[in-house]
């Protein structure tokens, strides 16, 4: 898709708006109008979308620094379209969780998940965050959930397929290694109630 630089987005907005409006001053309203509709437009443009699309190619470059300074040139995100706000708490999250704001990162994602998206794909990403997430706190059975949710999206995207099957194995394989701690310090806690159960030994008798 299209995309014009930000920096030349905000010259472009300053420019022809103000521009436009010069040119009604000087000479009537006809000769700016054209100018100030098309600084409007890109006005408009920015506070819908904001810097979503641009700070996400350059994630996809691995440089993360410059991805979140571009997204944080974003006016409100709160004012952002729908689908882009989705986009953009998605993003903080990821980043987030990239420099181990585990946190931070899951609020954001929830953000994300409880607004539109536009494809299974996108809905799946976050869901297998928010699954890592709970795993590596250890509750295991809400990692599970988010597996299920997981299960119930059609993706279309092999590298996230091959993700999602990857997890689940990890996921049962994390499972059954904290079943197994878990037995072992059951095992461990009856020796110790036998013990202690048993009484103390008695003393041999003093002489």
């Amino acid at each position: 898709m299209f995309t014009i630089n930000i920096h030349l987005r905000f010259a472009l907005m300053g420019i022809l708006t103000l521009g436009g409006i010069a040119l009604s001053a000087a000479f009537g309203f006809w000769y700016g109008f054209p100018f100030i509709l098309f600084g409007v437009a890109l006005t408009v443009g920015y506070v819908l979308l904001g810097t979503v699309q641009s700070a996400a190619e350059i994630m996809q470059t691995g440089d993360m620094a410059a991805a979140t300074k571009r997204l944080n040139l974003t006016l409100k995100p709160e004012w952002l379209y729908v689908t882009n706000r989705a986009y953009y708490f998605m993003l903080k999250g990821t980043m987030a969780m990239s420099d181990k704001r585990t946190d931070e990162g899951e609020i954001y994602l929830n953000k994300a998940q409880a607004l539109k998206l536009p494809t299974d794909n996108e809905k799946a990403m976050i869901e297998l965050q928010l699954a890592s997430i709970k795993a590596n706190k250890g509750k295991i059975k809400e990692a599970e959930a988010h597996l299920r949710n997981l299960k119930q999206l059609k993706v279309t995207e092999s590298m996230i397929k091959n993700q999602i099957e990857e997890f689940d194995k990890a996921l049962k394989q994390n499972k059954g290694q904290l079943n197994a701690a878990n037995r072992m310090g059951a095992m461990r806690g009856q020796m110790m109630s036998r013990g202690g159960a048993g009484g103390k030994r008695k003393r041999p008798p003093m002489r």
